[in-house]
């Protein structure tokens, strides 16, 4: 262990043992390192006949692709739904971040969407998810704000795909306006926010409220820059505007930030699961 990477370390143990809040924020390299990833074997393993059929290469491109029909959009998504929501546990990772602050004043926001954090022991309404969960469906158009809890739906999908296609019976239409329907993800203007979404948003104010110009460390877990606009930046802005703020940035890819904040931040770029692991003893 260098010295450089003992004293990061020991910064962010005492930041965090010296803390009166504990800002989490979840991305994506931090569901990929925790094993859930969306290349390579896990990837292959899991949809040889999409890749065969479709050239697909990877979870995330794919899931951007131009399905002709219905029945091939949910034989997909049913797959995709089911491998990385229903078909694993909660991970250590994850595990471990919760042993890390759970008697800490903290909360979670996260643009992950498959409910680890919640497996993990986080409570409900200590989280927001705030990008959408793969829990749910919606009208494709948004023209309601109900979310339909799909589980039992995606793994009679899957039961019954044939050819990367479900039957025709199974695919589901809008109870109010009989048009598709959609995963409850946001990636377009039709994103359902529902009643629980609005109250994570007000649970999430309320705590940045009561945490403004406290003794906070806001730990940034895996974040890029797809949407920086929704962790990044503004821990980014909080830790500069607080005197008493730390910022914890664990990202192999992305550990430069502002430079205003450069003395009170600590980066790290290795193993994220040797990080929390150190954090913890």
């Amino acid at each position: 262990m260098s010295v450089s990477y003992q004293t990061r370390i020991e910064g962010a143990k005492k930041a965090l043992e010296d803390a009166e809040y504990v800002l989490l924020g979840g991305g994506a390299g931090l569901s990929a390192a925790a094993g859930i990833t969306y290349s390579g074997k896990r990837f292959t393993d899991n949809f040889g006949p999409f890749i065969e059929k479709y050239g697909f290469t990877d979870l995330y491109t794919s899931s951007f692709y131009p399905f002709k029909t219905e029945e091939e959009k949910w034989a997909y998504w049913a797959k995709h739904i089911s491998l990385n929501r229903y078909e694993i546990d909660a991970t250590k990772l994850y595990m471990d971040l919760f042993q890390l602050v759970k008697d800490k004043n903290y909360f979670v926001i996260s643009t992950n969407v498959e409910s680890q954090f919640t497996k993990a022991g986080f409570p409900p309404d200590k989280v927001f998810e705030i990008q959408g969960d793969y829990n749910f469906l919606q009208c494709e158009t948004g023209c309601h704000d109900k979310l339909y809890y799909n589980e039992s739906l995606v793994k009679e999908m899957i039961d019954k795909t044939v050819d990367c296609k479900i039957p025709s019976n199974l695919v589901q239409k809008c109870p109010v306006c009989g048009g598709n329907m959609d995963v409850n993800l946001r990636k377009n203007q039709y994103f359902v926010q529902d009643e629980k979404w609005y109250e994570s948003d007000k649970l999430y104010k309320n705590f940045l409220q009561e945490s403004k110009g406290k003794k906070i460390v806001y730990m940034e877990l895996g974040v890029g820059f797809n949407t920086p606009g929704i962790i990044r930046y503004p821990f980014e802005q909080m830790t500069y505007h607080n005197d008493h703020a730390t910022l914890v940035r664990l990202n192999k890819e992305h550990p430069e930030g502002f430079e205003e904040n450069e003395e009170k931040t600590v980066a790290f770029t290795e193993d994220m699961q040797d990080v929390v692991t150190f954090l913890m003893q």
